[in-house]
C-alpha cells in the first residue's frame, strides 16, 4: 500500500518492445525495471498497436499494481517532431494550427487526419510541434483502462529528456539525446529550442564523427556550430574527453547531474498527450 502512494509507473514503449518501470514520486532513488516484453515491429508505425493492449496487460499481470499512475514515454521514432514558424501577423490559434498543419503535410508527405498535435503554441515565435499517431494513442488508452491504471502522460523520450534537462543547459550549449541508435539533437539560440534534428549513429560514432555531424547540421540550419553539446542517454566515453583548443566539448548530463547548476534556462515543452 506504501509503494503505491509513493511509485508511479512508467511504460516506455520503443520500437521493438515495453518496459515497465518503477518510479520513485517523491522519494530519492532511480527508475527501477519491473518487465519488460518484445513486441513483433510493423512496417510504417514501427510497432504493432494491436498488440499494445496484450503486451500491458502481460506486463501488468502483477494485480498489486492496479490503480497506480501510468506514465508512458513513446520512442521518438514513433512520433513526430518538428518546428513551426509561426505566419507573419498571426493572431488566432487557428492560423497556429494551420501553419503546423502545412509544415507537417510538406516534411511527411501526408495530412494530419490520422495523428493528434500538441505544440508549445507561441505567436512571436518558432515553437515545436509534436504529432503522435490516433491508433498508437488509443491502444495506450484502451490498455491502461483494461489494466485499471490511471494514464497521466504520453511524452516523446526526446521532450521528456528536455523537460527534464532544459534548466541547466548552458548559454551556447546544444542539447542531445541519445536514444538507441539515434542522437536526437535540441538546437538551442537565444534561450530556446530552435529545432529538432536526429542523426542515426554509425557503429564508428567517434568524437570526430560527432563534430562532423553537429558542424553539418549547424551548416544545414545556418547556425554556428555549438562549442558544447550537453547530452543524456548512454553516452559514448571517447566523447567526453577534454576538448583541445577550439573544438567541440561534450557533457554526460547525468554522470555530472550532482554538480550542475543551473545557468541561463531554456523553457520546457509540453506536447504530451493523455
Amino acid at each position: 500500500m506504501l509503494e503505491r502512494l509513493t511509485h508511479d509507473l512508467r511504460l516506455d514503449v520503443l520500437a521493438t518492445g515495453l518496459r515497465l518501470h518503477g518510479v520513485p514520486r517523491w522519494l530519492r532513488g532511480a527508475p527501477v525495471l519491473l518487465a519488460e516484453i518484445e513486441l513483433q515491429p510493423a512496417a510504417g508505425t514501427g510497432i504493432d498497436c494491436r498488440c499494445l493492449a496484450a503486451g500491458l496487460a502481460t506486463l501488468s499481470a502483477n494485480r498489486a499494481w492496479t490503480g497506480r499512475a501510468l506514465h508512458v514515454v513513446l520512442a521518438d521514432a514513433l512520433a513526430r517532431l518538428w518546428h513551426v514558424a509561426p505566419p507573419p501577423g498571426a493572431m488566432r490559434m487557428t492560423d497556429l494550427r494551420a501553419a503546423a498543419a502545412l509544415r507537417f503535410q510538406t516534411l511527411y508527405g501526408e495530412p494530419l487526419e490520422a495523428w493528434q498535435m500538441h505544440a508549445a503554441w507561441d505567436a512571436r515565435h518558432p515553437f515545436v510541434a509534436v504529432a503522435l499517431r490516433l491508433d498508437l494513442l488509443a491502444a495506450l488508452r484502451q490498455g491502461a483502462l483494461a489494466q485499471q491504471l490511471t494514464l497521466v502522460s504520453i511524452t516523446p523520450h526526446f521532450i521528456g529528456a528536455w523537460n527534464r534537462w532544459c534548466g541547466v543547459l548552458r548559454t551556447g550549449a546544444w542539447f542531445g539525446v541519445l536514444h538507441g541508435p539515434v542522437l536526437t539533437l535540441g538546437v538551442v539560440a537565444a534561450g530556446r529550442l530552435q529545432a529538432v534534428r536526429s542523426v542515426v549513429l554509425p557503429p564508428e560514432a567517434d568524437f570526430a564523427w560527432l563534430e562532423r555531424s553537429l558542424w553539418r547540421e549547424a551548416l544545414l540550419l545556418d547556425l554556428p556550430a555549438p562549442a558544447l553539446l550537453q547530452v543524456c542517454g548512454a553516452v559514448p566515453a571517447a566523447w567526453c574527453l577534454p576538448a583541445a583548443g577550439g573544438r567541440l566539448a561534450c557533457q554526460a548530463l547525468e554522470a555530472a547531474a550532482p554538480a550542475l547548476q543551473a545557468g541561463r534556462r531554456a523553457g520546457p515543452v509540453s506536447t504530451g498527450a493523455a
